[in-house]
Formats: structure tokens, C-alpha cells, sequence
């Protein structure tokens, strides 16, 4: 995958002619061309060219009915449907009259094909030869490192009994079952056994604390929650059962019943308080069950529930750090579809190859439900889950878990390549990376200089990498490269997938030049589409559908709340939210591409950029920018001072220009991330405005000692 030759790369920034209309533009000229196939470790593309794959999405987009019916054709229905879409805007009905279920998809039709002994998912615990009482009723345990394997059979056998085990809690159809716990086999297992039954499962993330998981039981009328003891994070024990055990004393002063907790005993370090645990009965009318005490009391056979092609299969919460907690819904037939099309295509799937994928993002999120469970599932490709933090007990355990188990496709965020790259490359060069045959990103826009360490050193130059665009709205990726088809460019989604019909616009929907930042935006409707904001419709029409529409019909497009632009080939770029975006001047700014410009200094490992209050310019530019361990062994002695400030900025009006240079440049140990690796910048924002107060929702935040380190950071 050599380069063009060329120059390296340019970022400009243009003046705005309206408020909306983002005229920063990053233009990497570095191209990558798709490897030969079996260069690249494939026995083959699924897509094999670029002409191939815009005929494929020409025809996917003028006549989308005929598309998704091929793509419908690849899951096993019970019922039949009669026709592919009923569209009201903004309303959508996909694969209208058919009925089917995800968990059959998933797991029952392998098995019933024949390849019930295969290995479906490989999960490792994060700690290493350590004693735990993980009570998994699984075979292939092993003690150090913690690692099982689960064949489809006993993944149809587990969902059974678990779905069986929620039954007789009095879960039926059309239920919503909070899920709250680590990542261990038996969250997918419980995510499964409620969609064989009917159930709609909310799975909330296990960094969440207790107000959030009252917060999200409440709004989806919850009356069961599965959860654990504990789970692993960096050797400590994360206390997941006393979080629950909070949130039920929150749930009663709501007048919110919850009737039962089923708990996974993990780290047995934890036992239900007496409250909770009382007699048969009741810690404020909720009952408790261990999971190992209830298993063996129903069977491990349990038919999956025919559902209608519109019948949720789960909610899914935002983080609510703007606000209160929206529950993206999404159905079974569309989210199916979409996610087994996406996963195949642009990760170039193929059963029985040897493959191995590893998205390491937790089920909390919509990439683990999509590209952990889901996706990898239905295309009969085994996935791997790894429980624990990057760093535990050492900053090389990812590169160590791919060389032992063999990895052939490794999905992460850019946060965690920057980490990895501030780490050193002496770390994943230690380790046997050989196996790796295609890399990916998601979560947020990659800038050009980590996009370029991940092909070189994970990578080793050999493997295509995908940049997915999407968001727990889509369901799926949205924009991806194609790796047979599409070549790449440092920074870029490139090209939308299959079947969606997406646009860079200005306010009154118009589609802009190339070269021009606008609203991101999706014309036409997708099977993978959200279908509603739980109990809110007004939050559903009015975020989503509410602000842009197309001049010519009045019908109204999927606004994404991100701005984007497209270059001369096509190619997108995502510049990040639009509440990002920081007038400055009279001038809108990508933050995206500042913070790529920080980076592309050969001594930064991370930067973030907020805006705060200036009273000449409106807005001024704050920089949060973390140095690389080099830095400091290169200058013994030395902290960051105003020279280092100096020359960073210097380095950001050459590459940028003057408009774009910080105002004010900090450094940091560290930065506020999320568990999932997202920079928090609205916590950053505060930092930079001096609010005294955070006003923020922090329940995810990673380590809650870098806010106060950036507080007490002195200019």
C-alpha cells in the first residue's frame, strides 16, 4: 500500500460566508491504494474495485427497495415480508409483514448449518494468574490467562437457559431488561437470551453510576436488571452490585418498583448487602437471584420468539452529557440487516478463513453491540472480548493479546492510538503482530499523523485501514473505505457505504461544492435508522429530522449534528460536532483539524482544542495538549514551558495559519476520557472558562484525578 508521491499534507482556513458554512478544510494528499488480496492476507475482496463499488452504490441508491431486499435475503426469516419500506417522513417501516429473531441469527441457524462446534466468541479476563470465582457455566475455562471459548452450541444452550431463567422472572415480550455489567461472555449472553425471547434489552455502560442507571431504568419503564458482582478494571474491582443496590434505594424514592436483579458473581468480593438480601425477599420490593443459583433450575431449551420486523430489539442511551438521557430505539429486521451488511463489507468478513476480530470497545456502546455481538455473529466470524483496561498490568497487553490469540482484525479508537503512540513504539514492536490482516477506527475523526503511526507500526504497511463514520443513531457504519475497492487518504471516512445516500449541505439543504464544510446529512432512509427516542417524539423529530430539508420537496434529511466537507475525489471528512465548531473572529473553526495540526508535531501525543470567552475575537482557542514520553527523555530536566507553548503555536499558524493559533496552550499528564476513549472536551470547556463548578455528567470519566491536575495547572 505505497503512497503517491506528493507533498505531505496543507490545512487552510477561509473565511465564512454564512454562520453555518465551516470553510476549514484539511487536505492530506497521501493516498493509499487497496492491496492485491492475498497481499494483503485475504483469500479475497467482497468488493473488489472502486468501479465495482460505485456501480454497487449508484444502484443501492436509485433503487434502495431492490438493494435491502438482496441484503434481507442473507437473514433466515420466519414469515416472509411483503415489502421492503413504508416511508412517512420521518417515519419508517422496513421489511414490512415479515418476522424473524435476532438470537436465531445470530447463534440457532449455525448451529441447525452445521457449525455448532465452532468457536463464536474468545474472551479474556483482565487479570493474569490471578484466583477468581467467575461461576461461568462454560467449558474451555482457564485459569492464566483468564481465557474461555464459547462454541455456537453452547452459545445456543446459555441464551436458552438464560432466556428461560428471565422468564421465569416474569420477563416477557415486549419488555424492556436493563443489562448493567462487565465485560465478561455472559453480557452478550444476556443481551442474546432477552432478543430470543422478545425482550428488548438497554444495556448500560459499567462505568455508568448509580443515578445514571435510575435514570435510564425509569425512562424504559424497567423491571429487571442482570448484573454482577464486580468487574475488573485495572486490578481494582469495579462495584457494580453496590451501584445497582444504589440505584434501587433511588428507583423506590422515584416510585419506581423494581422487581428483580439477577447477578453474575464475578469477583466474589462482593456480596448483596442484608438490605438487599433478606430472607427470600426484598430490598425495597426487589428481589435478588444469583445467576449460578437460578441456572439450574430451568432448562437450557427455549425457542426463539418470531418477532415482527419492527419490534425493537433494544434501546440504547446516550451518555447525557447534554442533558437527560436520550434511548435511541432500534428494531430488528433493519438493525440486522444493516449491521450484518456493514460488518461483512467493510471488514471483508469471510466464515472459515482463519479470521479473528477484535473491536475493543465495551457493549455499552453501539459499536460493541454492532461490531462485537451482532455483526460478528450473523457473518460467523468468531469475537474476541477482552474484560480490562490497555494498561493492566502492562501498557503492551493488547499487543500481547493479539499475538496470543492470533488477531486478524483489530477495531479501536483514535483516542487509544494516540495513548498507544505516547506509550512508545517499543511496545508493539516487543510483540508478534504478524497475523493482523486489516485494522480499523471508529468513535471520532483520526487525524493524519496517528492514522500514519497505526499503518506503520500495528499495521506494519500491510494492512488496509477502515476509518468508519457512524453513530448510535445509524446503527452501522455510514461512510467507510472498502478494502478491496476504495483507496484511502489519512483522516478520511472516505466514501459512503452501500445504500446510503449522504450529502455535505448548507442550511436550506442545498449540497455544497467540494471543498466546502457544511452539514453532514442522509437523504434518503436506511434499514439501520433509529427509529424513535424512547417516551420523546418531539426530541426524535426535532433533533434528527427538524433542521434540514430538501428545497425541492420539503421532505425532511437525517441531520447528523455533525459538520463535514468533501474533497475533489468525493471523499468526506468529518470536522466533529457542530457544538464544536468555535467562532473565532467572525470565522468558524474545526476543532478536528487544529487538534490534527497539534499532533502532526513530532513531540505531541495528544492535543484537544475548546473555545472559550474573548472579549476582542468572540472566542479564543485553548489547546489541552499532552507530550510524548520522548519529549521528556530528550530534555532531562526540563518541564513544559512558554518556549515549548511558543513553538507549538508557531507550528500551528505554519500549518494552519494565524487565525487558527491557540490563545492559550496547557499541558497535561493526561487527558479527561471516557472509559469507552472519548476526550470529554465539555469538561475541558469548563477548565478553559475557569468554572469553579463542573456541571458536567462525569460518570464515565476514566481517572477523575486529570480535572483536578488541569486545574491546578498554572499558566
Amino acid at each position: 500500500m505505497a503512497p503517491f508521491p506528493g507533498p505531505r499534507r496543507t490545512l487552510r482556513i477561509m473565511a465564512q460566508e454564512a454562520p453555518t458554512d465551516i470553510h476549514s478544510s484539511l487536505n492530506e494528499t497521501r493516498i493509499f491504494h487497496p492491496q492485491d488480496a492475498k497481499c494483503a492476507g485475504f483469500d479475497r475482496w467482497h468488493i473488489s474495485s472502486l468501479t465495482e463499488y460505485k456501480d454497487l452504490h449508484e444502484r443501492s441508491v436509485a433503487d434502495p427497495e431492490a438493494f435491502w431486499r438482496a441484503e434481507a435475503a442473507r437473514l433466515d426469516w420466519f414469515t416472509p415480508f411483503t415489502h421492503v419500506l413504508e416511508w412517512t417522513p420521518p417515519d419508517a417501516k422496513w421489511f414490512v409483514g415479515g418476522s424473524l429473531n435476532a438470537c436465531y441469527n445470530c447463534v440457532d441457524r449455525h448451529v441447525q448449518a452445521g457449525h455448532g462446534d465452532e468457536t463464536a466468541i474468545i474472551w479474556e479476563g483482565e487479570p493474569k494468574g490471578a484466583h477468581t470465582s467467575h461461576s461461568s457455566s462454560f467449558s474451555h475455562y482457564a485459569a492464566e490467562p483468564e481465557i474461555l471459548e464459547l462454541t455456537y452450541r453452547e452459545l445456543q444452550s446459555q441464551t436458552s437457559r438464560v432466556a428461560n431463567m428471565l422468564k421465569s422472572l416474569g420477563v416477557k415480550k415486549g419488555d424492556v431488561v436493563t443489562i448493567y455489567m462487565p465485560m465478561v461472555p455472559e453480557l452478550a449472553v444476556a443481551m442474546l437470551a432477552c432478543a430470543r425471547i422478545g425482550a428488548a434489552h438497554s444495556v448500560i455502560f459499567g462505568g455508568f453510576a448509580h443515578t445514571a442507571i435510575a435514570e435510564r431504568v425509569i425512562d424504559a419503564h424497567s423491571r429487571v436488571i442482570i448484573t454482577a458482582d464486580g468487574g475488573y478494571r485495572r486490578g481494582d474491582i469495579v462495584p457494580l452490585l453496590k451501584n445497582v443496590e444504589e440505584a434501587v434505594e433511588l428507583l423506590d424514592s422515584h416510585g419506581h418498583i423494581l422487581n428483580h436483579v439477577l447477578c453474575l458473581k464475578r469477583t466474589a468480593q462482593q456480596p448483596p448487602s442484608q438490605r438487599f438480601h433478606t430472607g427470600e425477599r426484598r430490598f425495597n420490593n426487589t428481589r435478588f437471584h444469583w445467576w449460578h443459583d437460578l441456572a439450574p433450575t430451568v432448562t437450557d431449551a427455549c425457542p426463539c420468539e418470531p418477532m415482527d420486523s419492527e419490534d425493537m430489539l433494544f434501546l440504547l442511551y446516550t451518555s447525557g452529557s447534554t442533558g437527560k438521557p436520550k434511548g435511541i430505539q432500534h428494531t430488528t429486521a433493519g438493525y440486522l440487516a444493516h449491521v450484518q451488511m456493514t460488518a461483512r463489507l467493510a471488514f471483508n468478513l469471510i466464515p472459515d478463513s482463519g479470521q479473528l476480530f477484535w473491536c475493543s470497545a465495551d457493549i455499552g456502546w453501539v459499536t460493541g453491540h454492532s461490531y462485537v455481538v451482532y455483526g460478528l455473529l450473523m457473518n460467523r466470524v468468531p469475537t474476541l472480548m477482552y474484560e480490562g483496561a490497555p494498561n493492566a498490568p502492562s501498557n503492551d497487553r493488547f499487543w500481547e493479546i493479539i499475538a496470543r490469540h492470533k488477531v486478524t482484525h483489530f477495531y479501536t479508537a483514535p483516542t487509544a492510538i494516540r495513548t498507544f503512540m505516547k506509550w512508545g513504539n517499543e511496545l508493539p514492536a516487543k510483540h508478534d503482530l504478524s497475523s493482523l490482516k486489516l485494522l480499523g477506527t471508529v468513535g471520532e475523526p483520526i487525524n493524519p499523523e496517528a492514522w500514519i503511526w497505526y499503518h506503520e507500526h500495528i499495521g506494519g504497511k500491510r494492512c488496509p485501514i477502515v476509518d468508519t463514520y457512524w453513530q448510535t443513531e445509524t446503527a452501522g457504519h455510514i461512510c467507510t473505505p472498502l478494502p478491496g475497492a476504495i483507496a484511502t487518504k489519512p483522516g478520511s471516512c472516505t466514501l459512503p457505504m452501500l445504500g446510503i445516500d449522504a450529502a455535505v449541505v448548507n442550511e436550506s439543504g442545498h449540497e455544497l461544492p467540494a471543498n466546502k464544510g457544511g452539514l453532514f446529512v442522509i437523504r434518503k432512509p436506511w434499514p439501520g435508522m433509529l427509529r424513535g427516542v424512547y417516551h420523546n417524539r418531539e426530541r426524535f423529530v426535532s433533533n434528527y429530522w427538524g433542521r434540514v430539508k430538501d428545497p425541492a420537496t420539503g421532505q425532511p434529511y437525517y441531520f447528523s449534528a455533525d459538520g463535514a466537507r468533501r474533497d475533489s475525489d468525493g471523499y468526506y471528512w468529518i470536522q466533529g460536532r457542530i457544538d464544536d465548531v468555535i467562532k473565532v473572529s467572525g470565522h468558524l473553526l474545526g476543532t478536528m483539524e487544529v487538534e490534527s495540526a497539534l499532533v502532526s508535531h513530532p513531540s505531541v501525543a495528544e492535543a484537544a482544542v475548546v473555545g472559550y470567552p474573548h472579549e476582542i475575537k468572540g472566542n479564543a482557542i485553548c489547546a489541552f495538549v499532552t507530550l510524548k514520553s520522548r519529549w521528556f527523555s530528550e530534555h532531562a530536566g526540563r518541564q513544559p514551558d512558554d518556549e515549548m507553548r511558543k513553538e507549538l503555536a508557531s507550528h500551528v499558524t505554519k500549518e494552519v495559519g494565524a487565525l487558527a493559533r491557540p490563545d492559550t496552550i496547557r499541558f497535561a499528564e493526561a487527558l479527561p476520557k471516557t472509559r469507552s476513549g472519548k476526550i470529554m472536551r465539555r469538561l475541558l470547556r469548563d477548565v478553559a472558562c475557569g468554572v469553579e463548578k463542573i456541571t458536567q455528567d462525569t460518570t464515565t470519566l476514566e481517572d477523575f484525578t486529570v480535572v483536578a491536575k488541569l486545574r491546578a495547572d498554572e499558566e
